[in-house]
């Protein structure tokens, strides 16, 4: 919308534009124009009604208009508008007057758009949490800070704190929120949804609902209190009518869903024991989909109030189709095993179904005959209520049965119940003093007789006096089984600590507590009165037995680890080298090892020997004696000497091992020499020797058991040494039964082989220096006379001397030591006498040349001489 402006030329002043004739008719005709255009702007204004029936379509309306007009507004504030006006009124023209009366009206038009535009923001946001919030909470959460929106607009705004600008925003605001319900409570979706899912959603709609109207109605306290003489007083009938109907509705549908989640209970309640029938149950599942079916396909609104008779006939027939024949169909076919609730017995969990059933059926009819009067005595009525009766009749035999049953049942079974012994006794296989077992015999039949005594005084049944007294006693029962089952836990894993050994050492102990534990085998029965003291004395006499065997265990434990440290002694200590090249030799080698043996044997004499005193101290507990020859404990002591054996062996046995993988490793722990003794060339000290060292270090290794001296027969007292003959003592060691062990012979034998091997292989290392046995075994006089008498060339010389000298060149670089498995052989003394031999005869070559030439420079010399006195 613009304005037509004039084109004649405004510069000059007001008062003399006014008064040029065609100056003031051309700016009469543009507002004559600017007259129709607000006119016909104010009309369509007047005349422009909300777009929808959302209150959100109102705060557009108002924007929108305040747009408008204040365009027009804006366009009239211009300095040459307001020239064009002021020249038009100093001409004195009549057409001003109704020009501004026009201007007033538009004035005040644009700030009451722009007032109620202003006033009408504050409530768009909770206005669009109705009408596009993701649920009806968002509905619900948003009605009372509407409200309290509303109330401030009713008391700010000048032109809505009227009843006839307020009503209407009131009735929109309704018509949103029925309509978001009614797109929430959709009866396509709704009844296909779980039934828990659908009245919860229902619930939400029907409080979304009434909350709408409680807070309409709170708010209307506020604005009174607040001190407005203007108040809320307007039709509430009209406002709320609509919503009021929508809250009959869902509570129709939620009571659909009630009376079907109830159906479905009877049969298939949550939590509830597995029918044996389920074809059964999926029959009674689809007759109650049945009954709710045409809910899903009604061909007309509920929430529409049109439509409320239609809706009165379809509730009416619902009504009438929940009817007894369902309830005897779910009775006919779960009565000889009918679903009962958790923790529910069997007989009174079936007598709690039936009634159930009983007070469905009652509900319906008496809703019928309190409302619907007239349905009962139709045709359709009658037939229902025979029926009804018959079926009623039905239930309370089966209630009679049941309970006539039960009642006669445990009149006989509890007294006997009653009669049994507190503990029976089990074994695995073959008896044996651990394989014993005692276990709880509290029958699982006298907890269902008090469990059925209780819910059947809760559904106002008499009960026995017997099953009533016991039911009376359940937290002492309760608290007995307890007692006792922790009572036989305890016992069970004590006998599972004790071995073989202890059974032995603790038999009186034990017995003493077999036999307090058999008169709650043989004695007492749940009727005694005896059972708590029984109990503690039990306990009790099971604590000691506990304490002592513990006791006995952390002893034991000192043993083994006293036996642990002696099996794993290493009794092969060898010798560090001083360098990398410098070993010890073979005799220095295995008196080293016999030397350190003997150090660590001490000690491990010393922890064998503090054993008895252990031992005595078991003996102290268990027969409050100290001798150490307790008749009690023969057999324990028994069992540690056979242990102490074990371990002794398997020393022997793991350091024979460990000595054998020394010798057959790659890294050398001793030395010995190769020697020329003329004619042979030999080990220093020779193979032998070395053997009979290894054998006698392998014999020390064994009579190392020598030091663990035997035990008296029945004691843990060491033997004394006998006396045999005046000069021989005999000691009763260990060392007889463990060098007799297989498994140390075999360990020894195959250490000697690996010896011999290794032995065998060095002297194979040692031929190939017999080549050079020439050097010692020829007749070196012999040969150098038979040359002295050949007199021979220098060449011949030349060539015995070049072949002494490669012997010894070639000696040298051969390598000096030799390396096998755990002996490091030097060659070096060998080496050397090798070149000593061909040493010595270069020295005996060369002085036999020297006196041959001496004797023939003698000769030569004679020779000169004679010549020269000859001539």
């Amino acid at each position: 919308l613009k304005l037509e402006m004039p084109t004649v030329n405004l510069d000059r002043e007001v008062s003399l534009l006014a008064t040029v004739p065609g100056v003031v008719q051309s700016l009469k005709k543009c507002a004559v124009t600017w007259q129709k255009l607000i006119s016909r702007v104010l009309e369509e204004q007047l005349r422009m009604v909300p777009q929808d029936n959302g209150p959100l379509a109102e705060i557009y309306l108002w924007r929108e208009k305040n747009e408008t007009l204040r365009a027009l507004t804006a366009q009239i504030k211009l300095p040459e508008v307001q020239k064009i006006l002021e020249i038009l009124q100093k001409a004195e023209s009549g057409f001003t007057a109704d020009l501004q009366i026009l201007l007033s009206d538009l004035r005040r038009h644009h700030m009451q758009a722009q007032d109620n535009a202003k006033f009408l923001s504050t409530l768009e946001r909770h206005l669009k949490n109705l009408s596009t919030g993701t649920g009806v909470d968002v509905i619900s959460n948003t009605i009372p800070s509407l409200l309290n929106a509303l109330r401030l607009l009713w008391i700010m705004s000048r032109h809505y704190n009227k009843e006839e600008r307020m009503v209407p925003l009131l009735e929109r605001i309704s018509w949103e929120i029925s309509a978001r319900v009614r797109r929430v409570v959709d009866l396509q979706t709704l009844f296909k949804q779980d039934i828990a899912a659908a009245k919860k959603k229902i619930t939400e709609a029907r409080n979304t609902l009434e909350q709408w109207k409680k807070c309409y109605f709170t708010t209307c306290v506020q604005v009174e209190e607040s001190g407005s003489k203007r108040y809320w007083k307007f039709d509430t009938k009209h406002l709320f009518e609509k919503t009021d109907y929508m809250v009959s509705i869902c509570q129709d549908l939620y009571d659909i869903f009630q009376v079907a989640e109830e159906l479905q209970n009877m049969f298939i309640p949550e939590l509830i024991t597995v029918s044996e029938n389920p074809k059964g149950v999926d029959e009674l599942q689809r007759e109650v989909n049945i009954v709710i079916s045409p809910m899903e396909d009604l061909t007309f609104d509920p929430f529409n109030m049109e439509s409320a008779r239609d809706w009165g006939f379809v509730i009416e027939e619902f009504r009438e189709d929940v009817t007894v024949e369902i309830v005897e169909q779910i009775f006919v076919e779960n009565h000889k095993d009918p679903p009962r609730y958790k923790n529910h017995p069997p007989v009174a969990g079936a007598i709690s179904w039936s009634r159930s059933l009983y007070h469905r059926i009652t509900h319906t009819i008496t809703r019928f005959q309190e409302e619907e009067e007239e349905l009962l005595a139709s045709e359709r009525g009658k037939e229902v209520k025979q029926i009804y009766l018959q079926v009623a009749e039905k239930l309370k035999q089966y209630e009679d049965e049941k309970y006539h049953l039960w009642r006669e049942r445990t009149e006989h079974m509890l007294p006997l119940l009653l009669k049994e012994s507190l503990l029976t006794v089990a074994t695995d296989g073959a008896a044996t003093k651990k394989s014993i077992c005692f276990t709880l015999n509290f029958s699982p039949e006298i907890q269902e007789i008090i469990t059925e005594t209780k819910y059947m005084e809760q559904l106002g049944l008499p009960v026995p006096e017997m099953a009533r007294y016991v039911a009376l006693q359940e937290d002492k029962y309760l608290r007995y089984t307890n007692k006792l089952k922790a009572m036989l836990d305890c016992y069970h894993k004590l006998m599972e600590m004790i071995n073989e050994a202890e059974m032995k050492l603790l038999d009186h102990c034990i017995q003493v507590l077999w036999k307090m534990l058999k008169a709650g085998h043989k004695r007492l029965t749940w009727k005694s009165v005896g059972i708590g003291e029984f109990i503690v004395q039990c306990t009790q006499t099971i604590g000691k037995l506990e304490l002592l065997v513990h006791q006995i265990h952390h002893i034991s434990e000192d043993i083994s680890s006293k036996l642990q440290s002696i099996e794993s002694t290493n009794l092969f200590r060898f010798p560090h080298s001083k360098n990398g090249d410098k070993h010890p030799g073979a005799k220095e080698f295995f008196d080293y090892v016999k030397c350190e043996q003997a150090k660590v044997v001490e000690q491990m004499v010393r922890k064998y020997s503090a054993i008895p005193k252990l031992l005595i101290e078991v003996e102290r507990r268990v027969a409050n004696t100290n001798s150490g020859k307790s008749p009690k404990l023969a057999s324990y002591y028994a069992y540690w000497e056979n242990k102490i054996y074990q371990v002794l062996t398997q020393l022997i046995v793991k350091n024979l091992q460990a000595f054998n993988a020394a010798v057959l490793a790659n890294v050398p722990l001793l030395q010995i020499e190769a020697v020329l003794c003329v004619p042979e060339i030999t080990l220093q000290p020779n193979a032998s020797e070395i053997e009979k060292m290894t054998v006698q270090c392998i014999q020390d290794c064994v009579e190392v058991t020598k030091h663990f001296i035997r035990w008296m027969h029945g004691t843990c007292i060491e033997c004394p040494n006998q006396q045999v003959k005046a000069d021989e003592v005999v000691t009763f060691s260990f060392y007889t039964d463990v060098s007799q062990s297989p498994l140390i012979i075999e360990q020894a034998d195959l250490i000697t082989q690996n010896i011999n091997k290794l032995l065998a292989s060095l002297s194979k290392c040692l031929n190939q220096w017999q080549k050079y046995d020439l050097l010692w075994k020829s007749d070196k006089d012999a040969l150098l006379d038979r040359l002295a008498a050949e007199k021979p060339a220098c060449v011949i010389f030349d060539e015995h001397l070049q072949f002494y000298m490669k012997v010894i060149q070639e000696v040298t670089s051969q390598p000096l030591i030799k390396d096998e498995q755990f002996i490091r052989l030097q060659l070096a003394p060998l080496a050397l006498a090798v070149q000593e031999n061909a040493k010595s005869w270069m020295m005996s070559l060369g002085k036999l040349l020297n006196d041959l030439a001496r004797e023939e420079l003698f000769s030569l010399q004679d020779e000169i001489q004679v010549g020269v006195f000859s001539l």
